[in-house]
């Protein structure tokens, strides 16, 4: 009858030690993904911010070289607008980043 109980307890260790090798290799695969995931997200947190800023100066750049075309005051209008633009720039980058609180908040 010992014998009996000893088997039956060794088949229900080795069934227990599947299932904890199953959900291990599981919990592994899913800490695997985050850190994937984060990496990914990472990377497209520095692609956002980077067109962000970019975006602000070329605008700036843009208008500024607009208005000196306009108005004929070569290089005043892009000088301005262009550090103007920087700045907006700087702006957008710290409110994706949240550094800052969007406008109106």
């Amino acid at each position: 009858m010992q014998g009996n109980e000893d088997r039956k307890l060794d088949n229900r260790r080795e069934t227990l030690d599947a299932e904890l090798a199953k959900l291990r290799e599981g919990q592994a695969t899913k800490k695997r993904a985050q850190l994937e995931s984060g990496q990914n997200n990472g990377l497209a947190m520095a692609w956002r911010l980077g067109s962000e800023f970019v975006a602000g100066v070329l605008v700036g750049t843009a208008v500024g070289w607009l208005l000196d075309e306009w108005l004929g005051i070569r290089p005043w209008g892009m000088i301005i607008f262009l550090l103007l633009g920087f700045l907006a720039g700087m702006l957008n980058l710290l409110r994706s980043a949240g550094k800052m609180p969007p406008p109106g908040a």
